[in-house]
């Protein structure tokens, strides 16, 4: 059993630490809880450039958040896109592909949380 929570754990922190370094993205982990059973629920805050994007990906769970600063084009498969500034939330739903844009010549900043399989990685890139 404890063989499998660190390797749960460690698993999990290479995720975050892939996330942080993608390029046009970075991503500052503040916690992590194993809550519900099965399952991290992961709090980030997540900065793009002026110009930047997030870049396709899923998440093996649902992310929802808040713009804290600027603006961004949100595009999740399956929806019009979206552009939100501060002071908006959004929700994304588990393993939808979906990509975040900074919108005009500011970088935005989002507070996200992520509740999601703890077995697997944070994010994984879409085609």
């Amino acid at each position: 059993m404890l063989k499998k929570t660190l390797l749960a754990v460690a698993f999990t922190s290479l995720a975050v630490a892939a996330l942080a370094q993608q390029p046009g993205i970075k991503r500052t982990p503040l916690q992590k809880v194993e809550f519900p059973d099965g399952y991290n629920t992961i709090t980030a805050i997540a900065e793009i450039p002026a110009g930047g994007s997030a870049g396709r990906h899923t998440h093996p769970g649902i992310e929802t958040g808040y713009v804290l600063e600027g603006e961004l084009n949100l595009l999740i498969e399956g929806q019009p896109e979206k552009t939100l500034k501060a002071g908006d939330s959004y929700q994304i739903p588990a393993g939808v592909v979906h990509d975040a844009k900074a919108h005009g010549d500011k970088a935005m900043k989002v507070l996200g949380i992520y509740v999601v399989d703890k077995t697997k990685p944070l994010a994984s890139p879409a085609p």
